[in-house]
């Protein structure tokens, strides 16, 4: 095979890199929105970067949210009525009287007070801002130069925090989650382990045709058997629990049977014949001969199952009932479906939390992720 020359080896790597961003943007995005405020979050253009607005308020500088610009002059007025203020166009008062524009979109015609100008135009625009702590839509606004409004970046961490908080029982979810996690890998890579075994270290007959039939399961989906495995639990009394959604890990899955089995299958097989010599059972042999040269392959299962677990919501959307028994998915779609108007920022705090402990343990187990995949398949 002929080497790539330095050139070739640039544009590779230029091309690698393009690709992970590309991938990786999704990601940055979501980190990006879980820092923001929640009136930055679908602003338009939108912007990477979280930032604040600083402005002389009272005599001293105070973290505002920008209402809007003003491009053109505007006159501040107060309803003689009601006593709300409100900022319309020039000329838009006419012997005591405006048409008023109601948050609803509604309009009507009440009698206002004019309190002052504002001096806006193309060349000197001025903006209209509140204090960063008023709620929305609150009457505390008021109108100042755009020179003299700041804007610094700003990562606003306090959102993870409060997104726990929103998100209720968060303590219940993660415990769930993790016992779940704890049996489903358990049960998996021990059903697996034993089935790989016998499947690539024992003859007996019809193995092969009976594994052809166990890897055509892998074709089936699981929508297919969803409802008869729901009749199923539903008739031994376990819909409502935890237990529909570890079982069935304890019964051998088809691919990590086939990972585990070609991974087997590059062991010699002259040391189990030494070990039958030395008057090993097949138990002893597979225990203290085949586990413990197969690490990087169980850990591979391990974190395929890990994976598949913490991100499950079928799952438990089918079969559990009581929010006390939530996984942490079901609990994110729940905060979600809580909310009134989506709060997105802390929405993607929220997902970030759930996220990034699968996204920690495959980099801190990259390295024997990659030697278990490279090193299935190869007979020495």
């Amino acid at each position: 095979m002929q080497k790539l020359t330095i050139p070739g080896r640039i544009l590779v790597y230029l091309t690698v890199t393009a690709g992970a961003l590309l991938f990786c943007t999704p990601f940055f995005w979501m980190m990006s929105t879980a820092l923001k405020p929640i009136d930055q979050t679908m602003s338009m253009p939108p912007r990477w970067l979280p930032f604040r607005y600083e402005a002389m308020l009272d005599g001293r500088s105070s973290e505002v949210r920008l209402e809007r610009r003003l491009d053109e002059s505007a006159l501040i007025v107060r309803e003689t009525a009601g006593g709300a203020r409100h900022l319309l166009p020039a000329g838009a008062v006419r012997d005591g009287q405006a048409e008023i524009t109601d948050r609803n979109g509604g309009r009507r015609t009440a009698a206002v007070t004019v309190l002052g100008t504002v001096p806006a135009g193309p060349e000197a625009p001025w903006c209209v801002v509140s204090p960063a702590a008023a709620p929305a839509g609150s009457d505390a606004w008021t109108a100042i130069p755009a020179g003299e409004l700041s804007r610094y970046i700003s990562f606003r961490w306090k959102n993870f925090a409060n997104a726990i908080r929103a998100m209720g029982d968060f303590p219940s979810y993660l415990k769930n989650t993790l016992l779940l996690c704890l049996l489903t890998v358990t049960g998996t890579v021990i059903s697996s382990a034993l089935a790989a075994y016998g499947f690539s270290r024992i003859e007996w007959k019809g193995r092969d045709k009976l594994f052809l039939v166990a890897l055509a399961t892998m074709m089936i989906p699981f929508p297919v058997v969803m409802v008869p495995l729901y009749c199923l639990f539903r008739a031994l009394g376990l819909i409502g629990t935890l237990q529909p959604l570890w079982i069935g890990s304890f019964c051998a899955g088809a691919f990590n049977v086939f990972l585990l089995r070609q991974f087997f299958r590059t062991i010699p097989q002259s040391l189990s014949d030494a070990a039958r010599i030395d008057g090993c059972s097949e138990l002893q042999i597979f225990l203290r001969i085949i586990l413990p040269m197969s690490k990087p392959a169980m850990l591979v299962v391990a974190l395929f199952q890990f994976m598949g677990t913490w991100n499950d919501f079928l799952g438990p959307l089918l079969y559990l009932t009581d929010q006390k028994d939530f996984t942490l998915a079901l609990g994110l779609q729940a905060f979600q479906s809580r909310q009134g108007g989506t709060e997105w920022n802390y929405l993607m705090a929220a997902s970030a939390i759930v996220i990034l402990p699968v996204i920690l343990l495959f980099f801190f187990t990259q390295r024997t992720f990659i030697e278990g995949i490279a090193t299935t398949g190869i007979k020495e």
